[in-house]
């Protein structure tokens, strides 16, 4: 696959070959002139739509005299009124300037010994450090009881409803890591699409993606589909259960600063190398805190993470998400390490993030 300094990969992207399916990438596009974050998704960036004001409406034009009346007759009554409206405008001037005013009154305390010129000097501008962040002191967030709905893969309501239930057990699971790092942050809104992003010359097919800008994420339907005819009955809802961990990881990458650094990086990098590097660091912090939102959410047993494994992470090394010992490997940190601090890709070793 090529990638060019400013584009990247669709969202959520599975590859599909004789070594099954796993996460991939899209054909680069541009990226967007500035923050907010572009969409991320399973592996995936994807500039958002960026939209045009709509164009002014036409002003009509004054109405015709009415029957049996002469436009001399209407002229002479617009200036009658404006005459009205002249005189009353002069009168409210004359009132005002001849007004006598009142002398402000004087002695008690001088409060302009206490002011601190300080206070109307700008704030600093906050620095996010991608390899030493507070999150990362952060213990595992308390496992939460999750409900969810029973799919029924094809309908579009059930998906819509299903992701809906499954973001609202991932709120809640983070909810405690956010507060208290002093951040609030507003719950993603879940959508489905029947339209897939990719081209048609790409190595796999998206599966999902998230996007800041709308602080949205929204499932691919027709080719969650094609992978769920993949997936035994009784595995799918754990594996759509670590898809949606991943992308409400790009959501918390969003609400913590990080995603936005990790995008300057990537529009930034001098090279293919840096881009790359940059993109799948990023991709393989948010594929740890799927395990993270997976162990959170189920009853974390012991098959659970081989499940997911074997599903997203089975197939082949792709440049854009990292080799499948890598993203298994993170996603086994963020399952069974106890701090947040062990999704920190930004910090990792090369050989890591490959």
């Amino acid at each position: 696959m090529e990638n060019r300094p400013g584009g990247g990969e669709p969202p959520g992207a599975v590859p599909s070959g004789p070594q099954g399916p796993g996460p991939a990438a899209q054909a680069p596009r541009p990226a967007p002139p500035a923050y907010p974050a572009p969409p991320q998704g399973y592996g995936a960036f994807q500039p958002p739509a960026w939209h045009l004001p709509p164009a002014p409406r036409p002003v009509p034009p004054p109405p015709a005299p009415p029957s049996g009346q002469s436009g001399a007759g209407v002229l002479f009554g617009a200036g009658v009124a404006a005459a009205v409206a002249l005189s009353a405008l002069a009168a409210s001037v004359l009132i005002v300037v001849t007004t006598p005013r009142e002398e402000p009154p004087t002695g008690g305390t001088d409060l302009s010994v206490h002011y601190d010129d300080a206070l109307a000097a700008p704030p600093n501008p906050v620095t996010v450090d991608l390899a030493d962040h507070p999150l990362y002191e952060s213990a595992m967030p308390e496992p939460v009881d999750c409900e969810t709905p029973e799919l029924r893969s094809e309908s579009d309501e059930s998906w819509e409803e299903f992701a809906t239930a499954a973001g609202g057990c991932l709120e809640e699971l983070w909810a405690p890591v956010l507060t208290d790092l002093g951040l609030t942050a507003e719950a993603p809104d879940f959508a489905v699409t029947t339209e897939s992003p990719d081209p048609a010359d790409a190595e796999g097919y998206t599966l999902a993606y998230y996007e800041g800008d709308f602080t949205r994420i929204t499932v691919v339907l027709p080719n969650v589909r094609e992978l769920g005819a993949q997936v035994l009955p009784d595995e799918r809802e754990q594996v759509w259960l670590a898809l949606m961990g991943h992308e409400y990881g790009h959501h918390i990458q969003y609400a913590t600063g990080i995603l936005r650094i990790s995008h300057d990086l990537r529009t930034s990098a001098t090279s293919e190398a840096d881009e790359l590097d940059a993109l799948r660091r990023t991709e393989l912090q948010a594929e740890c805190m799927a395990g993270i939102g997976l162990r959170g959410i189920t009853d974390g047993g012991a098959d659970t993470l081989e499940v997911v494994n074997a599903n997203f992470n089975g197939g082949g090394d792709l440049p854009t998400h990292g080799t499948a010992v890598n993203r298994a490997f993170w996603m086994e940190q963020g399952w069974s390490q106890p701090t947040v601090g062990s999704c920190n890709t930004y910090g990792a070793d090369d050989d890591q993030v490959l």
